[in-house]
Order: C-alpha cells, then sequence, then structure tokens
C-alpha cells in the first residue's frame, strides 16, 4: 500500500461504520483466520464490524476466537443478505474477484458500500475502492499484520488477533515450508507468538486432530494414487462414493494433495474430487520450481490461484477429466521434464 492509499483507509476508519468482512466460498485457514483477525481489530477499535462467510468450513477451523461469530451465508441468510445490505464498507480477505463468493457474488455486486481487498491471488479484479494486493505474500493474514502496521497499530495486536493471524500464515505456507515464506514472513510469526499466539497448541488444534473416518479416505486416496512417471507427476482420484464410504465432512481432504509433491522427482502434484451435490469435479493444483499451476489451472480448468498452489473445477464426469487431464500432460513436456 502506498501513502495515500494508507490514509484514505485511516480516514476511512476515522468514524464509525457498519463493516461486512467477506472470505472466499469454502474458506480455508488463512481465509478464517485474516477475516476473523481483521475483525477483532475493528471491533476493538470502536467499529460496527460482522463477518458473513459464504458457507460452511471445516470443523478444525471453528476453535479460533471469535469465530462463534461469523454469519453462514447459506444458513442464516436472511440476516446475512441484510449485513450486505446495510454495510458502508465490506472487506473482501483472500479473493480478488467477486465470482469467488457463490451465492453471495450478486449481492456483493449490488452493495452501495466502499470496498477494501486485502489479497495475494494473481490478476485482482478492479471492484475496490482501496486495493492491497500483493501475490509475492506468503498469505492473506501476513497481509493484514502488515495491513495494521501500515495503521501503526501493531500494539493494538491481541492474543486473539495473534493467534488467528498465526494459524493463516501456517496453514497457508504448509508449516512455513513453501517458498512464499520469507525472512519477514518469521519476524512476523515471532512478533505473532510475543503477542501471546501459542505455536504449540495452534499445530495441534490444526493437525493432530484427525478422525478414524479421515485416516480412512487418506489411505484410499494414497491407494488412488497414480504417478506419470515421464511428466514427473502424481495425481490422486476420490469418488463420491469413497467419500460417502468415509463420512466424509468438509475438510476431510485438506492437504492431501501434497502427498504426491513428498515423491521423489515429483514436480506436479493434483487431486480430483468429486462433488456430486455441485455437479462438478473439484480439482487442487500443487508444484515445486517454475511449473506454475496457476496458469495451467486458468486454462484447462476454469481456475487460478497462484504459481505453486491453484484450483479448479471440471464438468465432465470423473473419467473423462482424467483423460483430458492425462491428454493435456503431453502438451507439457518441456515445462515438466
Amino acid at each position: 500500500m502506498n501513502l495515500e492509499e494508507i490514509q484514505a483507509v485511516k480516514n476511512l476508519f476515522s468514524t464509525p461504520h457498519k463493516i461486512v468482512i467477506v472470505p472466499h466460498k469454502n474458506p480455508d485457514g488463512d481465509a478464517i483466520g485474516s477475516t476473523l483477525a481483521l475483525w477483532h481489530y475493528l471491533k476493538d477499535n470502536g467499529q460496527d464490524a460482522t463477518i458473513v462467510s459464504p458457507n460452511d468450513y471445516p470443523e478444525f477451523l471453528k476453535w479460533m476466537p471469535g469465530n462463534d461469530q461469523i454469519l453462514n451465508f447459506e444458513k442464516e441468510n436472511s440476516q446475512a443478505k441484510e449485513k450486505i445490505h446495510s454495510a458502508t464498507v465490506i472487506c473482501t480477505l483472500d479473493f480478488n474477484h467477486l465470482g469467488r463468493v457463490g451465492q453471495m457474488t450478486g449481492f456483493l455486486e449490488a452493495a452501495t458500500a466502499d470496498f477494501i481487498m486485502i489479497d495475494h491471488h494473481q490478476e485482482p479484479a478492479d471492484y475496490a475502492l482501496i486495493t492491497y494486493s500483493d501475490v509475492k505474500m506468503s498469505s492473506t493474514c501476513e497481509m493484514v499484520y502488515n495491513f495494521i502496521e501500515f495503521l501503526g497499530d501493531t500494539d493494538k495486536i491481541t492474543r486473539s488477533i495473534a493467534t488467528c493471524l498465526y494459524t493463516g500464515i501456517m496453514t497457508d505456507t504448509g508449516s512455513f515450508k513453501f517458498s512464499s515464506t520469507t525472512s519477514r514472513t518469521h519476524r512476523v510469526i515471532a512478533d505473532l507468538m510475543e503477542k501471546g499466539a501459542e505455536n504449540t497448541e495452534i499445530h495441534h488444534q490444526i493437525y493432530d486432530t484427525n478422525s478414524a473416518d479421515r485416516m480412512k479416505l487418506l489411505g484410499i486416496a494414497l491407494n488412488n494414487m497414480v504417478v506419470v512417471e515421464d511428466r514427473h507427476t502424481a495425481y490422486i482420484t476420490l469418488t463420491q462414493n469413497e467419500l460417502d464410504s468415509c463420512n466424509y465432512k468438509k475438510g476431510d481432504t485438506e492437504g492431501f494433495v501434497n502427498y504426491g509433491l513428498t515423491l521423489d522427482g515429483i514436480k506436479f502434484a493434483v487431486i480430483f474430487i468429486e462433488n456430486a451435490e455441485e455437479g462438478i469435479i473439484k480439482i487442487s493444483f500443487r508444484s515445486v520450481g517454475d511449473f506454475s499451476v496457476n496458469q495451467f489451472a486458468r486454462k484447462h480448468f476454469e481456475g487460478g490461484g497462484h504459481d505453486n498452489a491453484a484450483g479448479g473445477k471440471s464438468d465432465l464426469p470423473m473419467f473423462e477429466t482424467i483423460e483430458k487431464f492425462r491428454k493435456l500432460l503431453k502438451d507439457y513436456k518441456t515445462e515438466l521434464s
């Protein structure tokens, strides 16, 4: 953010507003962590703030302070619509195109509020009064820390804010192992720990609460893994029947795609998950090195994200989706050699 934008935010927040904070559909740790952290900060500074999530999110994220105050657009529709309609400021976090909020899209497009975007994904849309976009950032949570710092308020970061920000940075960096993790990221994490974030407890809440059903599903996923050696690619498939056999709950497949990248020589990993309710195959892409899964997802599977982590979807059945994917791999011999 430049000085003019920082001053504009200061001027905006110098008076009370009705603020709605929105993460993307199917929010992950970074989306929930960043929205909760900003919510705490704004509430602590006298603003009337509300988080409206487009839909539900995994149980392993629901322990964070303030979680019980989040409105679910699908389940609390009337109340959520009223909040959006009456908002004077809407903050969109961890996404940069209004199409990423599912059924909420039309309501945000019709809103009369001023928009603030905080996000680290590529190719941001031009809908916000103030846009803080940086694709080099590890996470939106690190950007929210910077946002608070720009406003001169790091001394106002409470234990609750620190906990939420730590959680989002940790999850979006793969526990600080992804290339987006910088020395600055570690300095931010150190400050959050000094401000009360308990790293051991946060790791436990996110990673050490597996159910027997989830472990069985992981076993099925790994058994389904296919390695395409000449393209240094590994992919996993999970059908709706396989999900149902393990009593699938939202978030159970979180992180499964990363197992492919743990194989020696693999630089491109993908997971295809059937969603019978929506009639699509949901796809997650991961890579190491300079192979851009963001470009791959945008070009072939109506998706996008980051160079090394992206998502997409297919309207074809599973078999045809995999057939399409394997044919596409033939066109990427140079990039994946």
